[in-house]
């Protein structure tokens, strides 16, 4: 398979901006996250390292998806859009608002939409669903970690 390298840019460039959008907003309120009350304390570098191997994985996993020809592809790739609107919005949530619940709920939207994109990614190339199974696992992990919160901070 021949990689159309400018494609997979376009589409790495797009997914990161996108995901981060609002998180550039929030950062300041980073003080805020490290005074609340964990159910388990994870390492702040941990966040920027994993979200981005996550973002080249789906970058990945979109790219694919755009190379075949399939009449579903379309739909795929719209409800990758959809769900990466979402996960950027979780940051302004939890992060810009302080809305622990909501985003809490917002993260369960989200869980729903990557499943969605997924099961179209499986009909399309198992491959791009494979490659969106650690974005799954860690968004379950940050519902944990944001209920939790919510809970530990009422």
């Amino acid at each position: 398979m021949k990689i159309n390298w400018k494609r997979l840019i376009i589409i790495t460039i797009i997914t990161f901006v996108v995901g981060s959008f609002f998180s550039l907003f929030t950062m300041n309120n980073m003080d805020t996250f490290k005074e609340l009350e964990k159910p388990i304390n994870v390492p702040g570098i941990l966040f920027p390292i994993v979200w981005s191997i996550l973002y080249l994985l789906m970058s990945i996993s979109c790219y694919i998806i755009t190379t075949k020809k399939d009449s579903k592809k379309e739909n795929a790739i719209l409800w990758y859009g959809i769900q990466l609107v979402i996960n950027s919005l979780w940051s302004l949530i939890f992060f810009g608002f302080g809305a622990y619940l909501l985003s809490f709920i917002w993260l369960l939207i989200l869980l729903v939409t990557i499943i969605i994109m997924m099961i179209k990614f499986y009909k399309i190339d198992k491959r791009s669903f494979y490659l969106n199974i650690p974005y799954v696992l860690w968004v379950i992990f940050a519902g944990y970690l944001n209920l939790g919160i919510y809970l530990l901070n009422r």
